[in-house]
Order: structure tokens, then C-alpha cells, then sequence
């Protein structure tokens, strides 16, 4: 069992021992230290409220109720959006004018995970100074809570996916039109979370033919809900039987999206976003942001069409603050997080499926031939399991200065481009591991360059 903290939030399996897991005392306590902090950075706002929502995951509506209630107790008011979508929630608090949201979601983890991932008042992830300053309250257990004469209230709204799905199609990117003359058929697996009440109905608006699979919001995954194609036979077998035009499937909070073709093969997790900014690049010429462990081949899409692309340290919110810097006019992450300035600077599956299938409808082309227009990269993505006692930053810098005649980054773990390839090693910020990334013209090449890779820091933790 596991506690992660990080400045990116708390995330932790159910029960346990507090402090070793995610237990009622440990969402009471961060729950608090974020409390604690909007109080410190709005000292002038007499009444402060909080965007909540949360995915289908068994747990949710355990650790939403002790949240919820705490900040309650600190006279925080609660705009409680129930079941909803990290992407949702991200949108209603500026839209609510509230100083701060939290989603309740362990994203693409196992059932017996959960987090609380945190917001600012523009709906976007705190930075790391911000994070870090609500774990060292937490630590001290800085609380200071409300009389009863001045506790908050909670306000329930159930209307914000539609409100979200609204603005979806009103993108000036989004072509309604051409979709619905399109008249796509789709298989749609929404893992039993909170895709399956918010994909399809976008779907439908969209005027398209849906297979539901797995769209009860009940939180009982049924496989592992990361949207890779060793998780998604049935999905893939599902497409082939109902002769749909493609698969669509989500992670359990909806910020991940993945595509399949007609014959049930994977579009690829990192060519979401390859596809989505080859369409918007289209329209609309500009700079693309992705992070150090995407595909080389957005860099190319990019430059096809005229613009710069530019890479940030690992995380939406640095991939969120480099896209600001360079006035991006799409980004996002390899692992099929799309973001579009346009809504919000947040990862978001809906305007993703979106912007891919008025790309799709213009092409006049199914998914595979699509495919066939980008180029080909193949990816390895292994990780080493890590021990307290291993000293992780000292072995990143020794593979530093092997690779010194490389060229090599360093703003987030250590990246080495080769001519031909490239690896990209850093240490997990949600799991005790380092993650080895690699990127090939073939995907033997990915898999050995992972495998030396891996020998090599191996050989230097037996040292």
C-alpha cells in the first residue's frame, strides 16, 4: 500500500495505516493544508469557494464527503459538481469565479487508488512552489478552522458536462456540420467512470452512431483503465464486430484520450495529439508544446506546417506555462492529453475527439489511411522498480555525463537525443520508479534501446 505526496498533489491506495495510505485522517489533513493555503492567497475574500468533482472510482464519494466537509469546517463554500471529468471541473471554477478546485481522481490507477489533484482560481494546476508549500502545511498541521457561526455551505450543480459539451461545440474549430454529414459510427469504452456520461452525449451531438461499452459511472473498472492496446482487446474486437468506423476510449478521469482504427488497431496513445494539432495547425498557424517524453513527431507536423515546436519538463503544468511562453495555439502530452487554449488550459478528451473527427470529416479518409499521413516513430515505455536506498539523481547524473557528447537535457530528468532516436529517463512523481522512454524509426529498435539502457543504470545501482 502507498502514499505518494507530491507537488502535484496526494495520491494514495485506500485504507491502511495513516501516513503509509490514502485514509480518511490523510484527505482530512491535505484537504485542510489546501484550505489552509487559498486562505493565505486570497486574504481579502470574506467568502471563498471551491470547485468539486470527482470520478466514478469506488472510493470517490468517501473521500469527496470528508473533503468536502472539511473545507466546509475551515468556512469554505463547496460547488459541488458530484460525478464529472478533471477537464469539467477545470472549466466550472473560473466559470463559478471560485479561488480554487479539486478533483478527486487517480486518473489511469487501479481501482484501490485515489488522489486529490488541486486547482487555482483559474482552474489550472498548481506549480511546484505552490504544491510545495501545502505539503510542508500539511506536515505541521497548520490548521485553523471556523466557528459556527461562519461555516461553509455546499451548493450542488449537475449541469457542468453539458455546460462543457456546450462549449465544445460551439469551438470555432469544431465542424458540427461536416461531422454530422460524415455519419461516423463509433465504439466508445468509457471504463465505467465518467467518459461514459460525457463522451457519448457529446457523440450524439455530434450525430454520430454510439456503441456504449462500459459507460456505467459504478467505478468497477473492468481491466485496467489506462487506455493502452494491451488493455483494450475488447474494445478492438468490438469495432470489428459492429463495423465501426473507429474506437474511442478514455482514462477514468478523461483527460487521456486513444483512438483505434476500423480494424481495431491502435491509432497510437502519441499520435492523438500529432493528429489533433496537424488539424489546428491547418486553420491556424502557431507554435506546439509538448513534453521531453513525446513523440519526435509532432516536432514534424509542426514544422510541415510553418510552425516551432517546443518542448517542456514532464507534467501539464509545465507543459501549460511553456505553451503561455511561446503562445502555443495547441499542446499537450504523448500520453493523449490534449490542450487547447482556446477552452482551457487543461488536458481535455472532449474537445479532443472533437477537433479529431471534424479532421477526420475534412480528410474524407478513414483512420488508417489518416495514420498513414504521419510519419513513424515506435516507442518503448519500461520503468525500473526503485528502493529507498537507491540514489536516483546521482545515477541520472552519471548517465548524464556518459552520453556528454550527446545532445542532452537535464530540466526534467535526463534526456539524450541521438541522431536517429532518443531515451528519456526521470523519476516518477506518483510511483517509486524511474521511467525509461524511448523513441525509434521501428519498434525493435525502441525495445533494445530501452533494454541498453535499462543494463546500463542497472550496473550502476550495483556499483
Amino acid at each position: 500500500m502507498t502514499l505518494i505526496k507530491s507537488i502535484s498533489g496526494i495520491r494514495g491506495t485506500i485504507g491502511g495505516v495513516p501516513g503509509e495510505n490514502l485514509t480518511p485522517l490523510d484527505a482530512v489533513k491535505f484537504a485542510a493544508a489546501y484550505g489552509t493555503w487559498l486562505q493565505k492567497e486570497h486574504p481579502k475574500t470574506k467568502s471563498l469557494s471551491v470547485v468539486l468533482g470527482r470520478d466514478a472510482r469506488i472510493s470517490g464519494e468517501m473521500i469527496q464527503n470528508l473533503v468536502s466537509n472539511t473545507l466546509v469546517g475551515m468556512g469554505i463554500n463547496i460547488i459541488d459538481l458530484g460525478l464529472s471529468t478533471t477537464p469539467t471541473v477545470e472549466m466550472a471554477v473560473p466559470n463559478e469565479e471560485a479561488q480554487g478546485g479539486i478533483i478527486l481522481t487517480a486518473s489511469h490507477n487501479p481501482k484501490q487508488w485515489n488522489a486529490l489533484k488541486l486547482l487555482n482560481q483559474k482552474g489550472e494546476f498548481l506549480n511546484a512552489e505552490q504544491g510545495a508549500e501545502i505539503l510542508r502545511t500539511a506536515e505541521k498541521e497548520d490548521f485553523n478552522f471556523a466557528e459556527v457561526d461562519y461555516l461553509g455551505k455546499v451548493m450542488t450543480n449537475s449541469a457542468y458536462i453539458d455546460f462543457h459539451i456546450e462549449k465544445v461545440l460551439a469551438h470555432p474549430l469544431v465542424n458540427v456540420n461536416k461531422v454530422k454529414k460524415a455519419k461516423f459510427k463509433v465504439v466508445f469504452d468509457g471504463v465505467n467512470s465518467t467518459g461514459g456520461i460525457s463522451i457519448p452525449p457529446l457523440l450524439e451531438a455530434l450525430g454520430i452512431e454510439v456503441v456504449k461499452l462500459y459507460c456505467e459511472p459504478n467505478g468497477i473498472f473492468p481491466h485496467n483503465p489506462e487506455p493502452l492496446a494491451k488493455h483494450l482487446t475488447e474494445l478492438s474486437k468490438e469495432v470489428q464486430k459492429h463495423q465501426a468506423d473507429l474506437g474511442i476510449t478514455v482514462d477514468p478521469d478523461v483527460d487521456r484520450l486513444a483512438f483505434m482504427d476500423e480494424n481495431g488497431k491502435m491509432f497510437g496513445e502519441e499520435y492523438t495529439l500529432v493528429a489533433v494539432a496537424d488539424y489546428v495547425l491547418s486553420k491556424e498557424k502557431g507554435n506546439t508544446v509538448s513534453n521531453l517524453s513525446s513523440s519526435r513527431a509532432l516536432r514534424d507536423v509542426t514544422e510541415k506546417h510553418g510552425g516551432t515546436y517546443y518542448a517542456s519538463a514532464v507534467g501539464e503544468v509545465n507543459v501549460v506555462a511553456k505553451m503561455k511562453k511561446v503562445k502555443a495555439v495547441i499542446g499537450g502530452e504523448g500520453n493523449g492529453g490534449i490542450i487547447d487554449p482556446k477552452l482551457h488550459y487543461g488536458r481535455d478528451s472532449l474537445i479532443g475527439v472533437a477537433l479529431f473527427l471534424s479532421h477526420l470529416a475534412e480528410k474524407n479518409m478513414n483512420v488508417s489511411a489518416l495514420r498513414a499521413t504521419y510519419p513513424s516513430y515506435f516507442m518503448a515505455k519500461e520503468k525500473i522498480e526503485l528502493t529507498p536506498q537507491i540514489n536516483v539523481d546521482s545515477i541520472l547524473e552519471e548517465m548524464a555525463k556518459q552520453y556528454a557528447n550527446e545532445d542532452v537535457s537535464t530540466i526534467d530528468g535526463v534526456k539524450i537525443d541521438f541522431p536517429e532516436n532518443w531515451v528519456h529517463l526521470r523519476k516518477s512523481n506518483t510511483e517509486p520508479i524511474i521511467r525509461v522512454y524511448t523513441e525509434a524509426k521501428s519498434q525493435d529498435e525502441a525495445n533494445e534501446l530501452a533494454k541498453n539502457i535499462i543494463t546500463q543504470i542497472k550496473n550502476l545501482i550495483k556499483k
